[in-house]
């Protein structure tokens, strides 16, 4: 798996998970576009449909009344 590349909602804020080779890099994401580089150990051996579900168990302290979940971000 190469050049996979996913966009979440985590509790508002827009995050960028890439698979490059067998490691996964994450970023945020800003309002003008730009990505900053996060540290975010992902596991290698998640798949695609485990990422909402982990970044959840991850973030989910930063869950409000009017962000209170993390999706996918369907391009």
């Amino acid at each position: 798996m190469s050049g996979e590349r996913y966009l979440f909602n985590v509790f508002g804020r827009i995050v960028a998970i890439e698979r490059v080779e067998d490691c996964w890099t994450s970023y945020l994401k800003g309002a003008d576009g730009k990505r900053c580089k996060i540290q975010l150990a992902i596991p290698s051996d998640l798949t695609r449909g485990e990422l909402s579900q982990y970044l959840y168990d991850i973030y989910h302290e930063q869950a409000t009344p009017t962000n209170g979940d993390v999706f996918e971000i369907f391009q």
